[in-house]
């Protein structure tokens, strides 16, 4: 059986045109992998429910009785050290955990507002 002429070159183009869409949709169209939006689903979730949390590590700062004297050491720090200064002030542990949660930390500093005071 032969096949005619045009066939070989069609071939070609139909296997460049399919590699030039995976390229282009994979790189800028949008277009993820199960494992690519599974772990995006995961950070996600992860972020919501630090954010969740956030009131919850407000309300253990105000009942703290030594709120007044913790927020002014956080006062005088700032980056890394203010962070770390945070988780131990076990404000920012969620319930259940036994250790503070650096993620919380941050996002309950930046719900203090220390800097706009």
């Amino acid at each position: 059986m032969t096949f005619p002429n045009w066939i070989k070159p069609s071939i070609y183009g139909a296997l460049g045109g399919a590699i030039a869409i995976s390229i282009f949709g994979f790189n800028w169209g949008g277009w993820v992998t199960t494992g690519g939006a599974q772990t995006m689903a995961k950070e996600l979730a992860e972020k919501e429910v630090t954010l969740a949390m956030v009131p919850i590590c407000l309300g253990i700062s105000e009942a703290d009785p030594e709120r007044g004297e913790k927020l002014a050491a956080l006062q005088d720090l700032s980056g890394a050290g203010r962070r770390n200064a945070m988780m131990q002030t076990d404000w920012a542990i969620r319930p259940g955990a036994e250790s503070p949660d650096r993620d919380l930390a941050t996002a309950c500093l930046a719900a203090l507002e220390l800097d706009e005071a």
